[in-house]
């Protein structure tokens, strides 16, 4: 009996010895497998977030403005109006290294990365557009030199205006740990017809959390294989998204904007939502009258720098009395109308812009606007963005809009002739608490009309409070 189980033993020690040596002999095999190279090198994957974690910051975002060298002269100022230096992180992607006359590189901008030379990728798939997926891959660039405590990643072009204040803001909401694509669709229909109605259009901003964007980079190679027809990058991307599983998460204060001429009915209704990005700054006039493009880019940022939270929303109040109609876009511009109008109707943008392309099919726009009209009653008194500044006791911010030139109309006869022609500043005080509230507009109180002046009060409006 003692024999056997002697043998039974030691039988069992064979068979162990017999497992680990297999076992050593495949993981030599497997350690010793040269392993197959990629273009891409693939970013850490995200640390695991405890739940109390901090709420995200400008320290946790990641910007990559894809460039070329052509355009960087005279494209600078406009990454340079929000570009934050040693606060941002990320860089300005560009076709190839800066010449010696860009040399120095600014510091008040984005430092530079080159893109990959990707063409070895396309030795058997050649792309439709060259440039194309050299612009995808830009995210590759941007996630190989930024990983460390990154949530999320906002890819732009270099005229493209960013309010990172109201990015922040927007991205803390969301939980970066999940898989997340934000943006929005051109505001001309043509476009999306062009390319795709449930993509983001890169100019105005590509936003994915993390975890999205490093999925993305480990299988770019294939992505771009698969997609090498793609038309352009953006469509490019939504497609490498969609194999991910993601889908578009819509935002209203993403802006494309494929429009042409008069921007300012559009930013005079500004969509009630934090504004984030602008984009074709250069293919449209400058938004303030009597200022260039870089310096209205200049001028806006001043009110962003006051409270980006406030930017362009759209607030409107009445003043009996004359049967006059306010209408406030904070930080831009401010609109006298001589008749009391319903709210509906001053929420529509006034039709001061062109269509992104010729052609007289309608509809033109993604949103519905109203036209422009010389009717005494129905066109308004313009006001721009004159000064912004704060008042230390009571705590306020004061906005000061200057009457943009005479409207040349008779007034408007039904509303009891009283003209606002004398008019010619409107000066807005508003509280300086960041407004994070977007289910319901700010209300506002005329507090006093003195001569060629008119004075706003902003404040939260009551409960239950009817505003006509």
């Amino acid at each position: 009996m003692a024999s056997q189980h002697l043998k039974n033993f030691l039988t069992s020690c064979t068979l162990w010895k017999t497992l680990v040596v297999i076992g050593l002999f495949l993981n030599l095999i497997v350690t010793t497998q040269k392993p197959h190279q990629l273009l891409v090198s693939v970013p850490a994957p995200p640390r695991p977030q405890a739940a109390n974690d901090h709420r995200t910051n400008l320290s946790h975002i990641a910007f990559g403005m894809m460039g070329s060298v052509p355009t960087w002269p005279h494209r600078r100022g406009y990454l340079e109006a929000w570009w934050r230096p040693n606060k941002t992180r990320g860089y300005v992607i560009l076709d190839r290294a800066p010449p010696p006359e860009l040399l120095p590189w600014p510091r008040t901008a984005p430092p530079y990365k080159i893109v990959d030379n990707i063409s070895e990728l396309f030795r058997e798939t050649k792309p439709r557009f060259e440039l194309m997926p050299r612009m995808v891959h830009g995210l590759v660039e941007l996630l190989r030199e930024e990983r460390e405590g990154v949530r999320w990643v906002v890819m732009g072009d270099d005229d493209t205006v960013v309010f990172v204040e109201n990015v922040v803001d927007v991205l803390a909401e969301l939980d970066h740990r999940k898989y997340y694509y934000l943006g929005w669709h051109s505001e001309s229909v043509i476009s999306n017809f062009w390319y795709s109605f449930d993509q983001a259009f890169g100019g105005g901003g590509i936003v994915m959390s993390y975890p999205l964007a490093a999925a993305l980079v480990r299988d770019m190679d294939r992505c771009l294989i698969r997609y090498a027809g793609g038309w352009s990058a953006d469509w490019i991307s939504m497609a490498c998204i969609a194999d991910v599983g993601v889908s578009l998460t819509p935002h209203k204060g993403i802006h494309q904007v494929d429009l042409h001429g008069d921007f300012s009915g559009y930013l005079s209704a500004h969509p009630q939502t934090p504004l984030m990005t602008f984009h074709h700054f250069d293919a449209m006039d400058p938004i303030f009258p009597s200022m260039d493009r870089m310096q209205s880019t200049r001028h806006l940022m001043k009110a962003a720098d006051a409270d980006q939270s406030r930017l362009l929303q759209q607030t409107i109040c009445y003043h009996k009395k004359t049967n006059w109609s306010i209408s406030v876009s904070w930080g831009y511009s401010a609109q006298i109308y001589e008749r009391i109008m319903p709210r509906s109707y001053l929420q529509l943008p006034i039709e001061t812009f062109t269509p992104w392309a010729s052609g007289k099919e309608h509809p033109f726009y993604m949103f519905n606007t109203r036209p422009q009209s010389n009717d005494s009653c129905e066109k308004p008194h313009f006001f721009f963005l004159q000064s912004v500044s704060k008042t230390a006791s009571p705590h306020h911010i004061v906005t000061t809009y200057k009457r943009a030139r005479p409207r040349g109309l008779p007034p408007c006869s039904s509303a009891g002739n009283h003209p606002a022609d004398t008019i010619t500043k409107i000066k807005v005080i508003s509280p300086t608490k960041k407004r994070l509230q977007i289910d319901r507009c700010e209300c506002c109180d005329i507090v006093r009309v003195n001569g060629g002046k008119m004075e706003v009060g902003l404040r939260e409006c009551k409960i239950d409070e009817i505003i006509a």
